[in-house]
């Protein structure tokens, strides 16, 4: 019996797309996700170098919507580190409240 892929309701692809638009294309990484053992002012130092990175992009809020549905442990997405989603918690709808404060 031959077993095909299940198919998505919609193109995965689409669903990335505004990443094209995205102020942190084609830059490091490293700005968004610590290296291992980062800690302390090095952290806060990182994460508020890639806040004023989304603070000027056209697609902050669909980036933190994203990391909150996908459920995004790392990384400063749309300006939301890791710690900043959890205590939002997983409602994609609630990055609006979380992107726009510091």
């Amino acid at each position: 019996m031959r077993q095909t892929m299940p198919s998505s309701p919609r193109p995965l692809l689409v669903d990335w797309q505004w990443q094209d638009q995205a102020a942190c294309r084609g830059m490091s990484s490293s700005v968004f996700f610590s290296p291992s053992g980062e800690r302390g002012r090095a952290r806060r130092d990182r994460e508020e170098q890639a806040r004023r990175i989304c603070a000027g992009c056209a697609v902050t809020d669909r980036c933190a919507a994203t990391a909150l549905a996908h459920e995004e442990s790392y990384g400063v997405w749309g300006g939301l580190s890791g710690k900043d989603r959890r205590r939002l918690g997983t409602d994609p709808a609630d990055a609006d409240q979380g992107v726009h404060s510091s």
